[in-house]
C-alpha cells in the first residue's frame, strides 16, 4: 500500500458512508432540519441541479470520447470537471433539502410506473456513484491505470445513468417547482 493510500482510501470510504447517511436523514426528517428564509427565494435550485446534471452528462460523454481517442490530458480535465460539477450538485442538493419545502410537493406521475422507476433507480444508484467516482479518479491520478480501467467499467455507466435521470426527474417534477 502506498503512503497516500493510507490517507485517501479511508477518506473516500468515510465520505462514501457519511454523505448518503446525511442525505437520508435530511430526506426522512425534512421538517426537523428545515431552515426558513424569507429574504431569499431558493425555488430555482432544482433548475440549477438539472443544469449541473445535464452538464455532467455532457462532460462524462466528452471524457469517454476523449479517452477512446487517446487524448488522456483532455480526458482527465473533462472527468475532473464532471466530478467538480457533481460535487457542486451534491452540496447544493443538501442545501436545498434544508431550505426548500419538499413536504407538500405533489409530483407529476404520482401513479406512473415509469416515473417511479426512474426516481427510485436514480436515488439508489446515486449512492454508489460517489465512492466509484472517487476511487476512479484516485486510481487515475495515481497512475494505477489497470485498476482505473477496472473501476471505470462500473463507474461510467452508473454515473451517466444518475446524471441523465437527474435531469429527467427535474423534467417530471418541473411543473411543480
Amino acid at each position: 500500500m502506498k503512503k497516500q493510500d493510507s490517507i485517501f482510501v479511508p477518506l473516500i470510504i468515510a465520505l462514501s458512508v457519511i454523505i448518503p447517511i446525511a442525505v437520508s436523514v435530511l430526506m426522512l426528517f425534512p421538517t426537523v432540519f428545515h431552515i426558513e428564509s424569507e429574504s431569499i427565494d431558493f425555488r430555482s435550485l432544482p433548475f440549477f441541479h438539472a443544469i449541473l446534471n445535464g452538464s455532467t452528462t455532457v462532460l462524462l460523454f466528452t471524457g469517454f470520447i476523449l479517452i477512446k481517442n487517446k487524448k488522456t490530458n483532455l480526458h482527465k480535465a473533462a472527468m475532473l470537471s464532471a466530478f467538480v460539477l457533481s460535487s457542486v450538485f451534491l452540496i447544493s442538493y443538501v442545501f436545498s433539502k434544508l431550505v426548500l419545502d419538499h413536504g407538500n410537493t405533489k409530483y407529476l406521475g404520482e401513479y406512473i410506473i415509469t416515473y417511479r422507476f426512474i426516481l427510485i433507480s436514480h436515488i439508489l444508484l446515486s449512492i454508489p456513484v460517489l465512492p466509484l467516482a472517487m476511487f476512479s479518479i484516485y486510481s487515475g491520478l495515481t497512475g494505477e491505470i489497470e485498476k482505473h480501467k477496472a473501476i471505470v467499467k462500473w463507474t461510467f455507466p452508473i454515473w451517466m445513468y444518475v446524471a441523465i435521470t437527474g435531469v429527467l426527474v427535474y423534467v417530471f417534477m418541473g411543473p411543480y417547482y
